[in-house]
């Protein structure tokens, strides 16, 4: 069966890589303030793949992903969401390309119940494509069991569900994560996982940065490596093996 669903995986992929890209960055540079922080960063990702950005601390990652939103200061080269190039646009119209970030500091509403916090976010993508308050409780069991509660009374993993799960009320359809399994327990870290593949086999299309290369290295179908702003290493996952060498020499893995 497994073989089949691979099969089928693959199928897929080679379909999704013959339209338009999902993201594309060609030469994207980006600042805060005067400090110049990416240094031309090429970078595709096809409808419904799950592409992770690997690299030390202050390599860039998160900031590629905040570039990608319009939410660094100045940024040139090109940006393209879905063959629409958003480099000049503002945050709020980017999110409208049907993209949701998921920013490492959560962002969720203290003042707000869990399920407030869930029903706030306005649609960025077609509506038909908007997770239901059911299919998020079924994804997220945790969640409907703390409907009730204070966004400051959730655990920091109940706080991370919810920070992902809120996107999927949107409709958006190319999500954004950074390090959402950062300092959480195994059992809500293999929960990400299984919603992660969910939404994998579910069409979304995911660029995860991630430190912790367990938990990426079994969902991601490639792998980009930042260094000093820059990528430097790019492959797909069934060269994960014999790139282990480079990866232990670059992230110490």
């Amino acid at each position: 069966m497994s073989t089949i669903v691979e099969e089928r995986r693959a199928e897929q992929l080679r379909e999704a890589s013959t339209q338009e890209p999902a993201l594309e960055l060609v030469g994207a540079q980006a600042w805060y303030g005067e400090s110049h922080i990416l240094h031309g960063v090429d970078l595709t990702v096809h409808r419904g793949e799950v592409v992770t950005l690997l690299g030390r601390n202050g390599a860039g990652r998160t900031t590629t992903l905040r570039a990608i939103m319009g939410l660094t200061g100045r940024r040139t080269g090109s940006i393209r969401i879905g063959g629409h190039e958003t480099i000049g646009m503002s945050t709020h119209k980017i999110a409208h390309y049907g993209v949701g970030y998921c920013p490492e500091e959560r962002g969720i509403f203290s003042s707000l119940s869990c399920e407030e916090n869930l029903l706030l976010p306005p649609l960025v993508g077609p509506a038909k494509d908007a997770m239901s308050i059911d299919e998020i409780y079924s994804m997220f069991p945790n969640l409907k069991e703390r409907r009730s509660s204070q966004g400051t009374r959730l655990s920091g993993g109940e706080q991370q569900m919810l920070a992902v799960a809120r996107i999927l009320r949107t409709g958006a359809n190319l999500l954004l994560l950074d390090e959402i399994s950062e300092g959480l327990a195994p059992v809500i870290v293999q929960t990400l996982a299984r919603m992660i593949m969910m939404l994998k086999a579910r069409g979304y299309t995911i660029v995860m940065v991630e430190q912790n290369f367990r938990f990426a290295a079994p969902l991601a179908d490639r792998f980009y490596v930042m260094e000093h702003g820059k990528i430097v290493e790019h492959f797909n996952s069934s060269e994960l093996e014999t790139k282990m060498p480079v990866l232990h020499e670059l992230l110490g893995v």
